[in-house]
C-alpha cells in the first residue's frame, strides 16, 4: 500500500517541476549594458517567450530574478528585498563578468564583487556583454535542472 503511495507523489512532483520548469516568469534587474543584452532575448530573434518565459513587472509575480550588470553598494539591499518578494522557488540568474565579479570596476569601492555574496545564484553567464542566445542556454540549463529536481 505505501509503495503505490510513494509512485503517486513521485508523480506529482514529476508533473509539478515540469510545470514550474515550462513557465518561468523572470522579474528583470537590467542595470547596465547586459540589460540591452536581455532585452534582446526577449525580442523576436531569440524570443524567450518560446520557452515559457514571460517577463514580469513585479517580484511578487515572478519567480526567476535575472541581474543583468554590475551592482553597487547603494542597490544592494534593495536587491535583496527585491528577491525576499520573489514566489517560491525561487531562481537567480546572474548575466554578465559585472553581475558575476564586478568585472572592470570591481576595484571600484561602490561596486559589489559578485552578487553571489548577496543572494544565491543558480546560474552564471559569462560574457561582457554576454551574447542574448547564451541567456537562452541558462534558461534552458536552469528548466533541465528544475525538470530533474525530483530525482535527487
Amino acid at each position: 500500500m505505501k509503495k503505490s503511495f510513494d509512485v503517486f507523489l513521485s508523480t506529482i512532483q514529476n508533473m509539478s517541476n515540469w510545470a514550474s520548469s515550462a513557465s518561468l516568469w523572470p522579474f528583470s534587474f537590467g542595470i547596465s549594458c547586459c540589460a540591452i543584452e536581455m532585452m534582446h532575448a526577449a525580442a523576436s530573434r531569440v524570443d524567450l517567450d518560446r520557452f515559457g518565459c514571460l517577463f514580469r513587472p513585479s517580484p511578487k509575480h515572478s519567480d526567476l530574478m535575472i541581474v543583468a550588470g554590475s551592482v553597487t553598494e547603494k542597490m544592494a539591499a534593495q536587491i535583496i528585498n527585491l528577491y525576499n518578494q520573489m514566489l517560491f522557488p525561487k531562481y537567480v540568474i546572474a548575466m554578465g563578468s559585472c553581475a558575476i565579479s564586478g568585472g572592470l570596476y570591481q576595484d571600484s569601492y561602490s561596486i559589489v564583487n559578485g552578487i553571489e555574496k548577496l543572494i544565491p545564484v543558480d546560474i552564471a553567464v559569462p560574457g561582457c556583454p554576454p551574447a542574448p542566445e547564451d541567456l537562452a542556454k541558462a534558461i534552458l540549463k536552469l528548466q533541465r535542472r528544475i525538470k530533474s529536481a525530483s530525482s535527487k
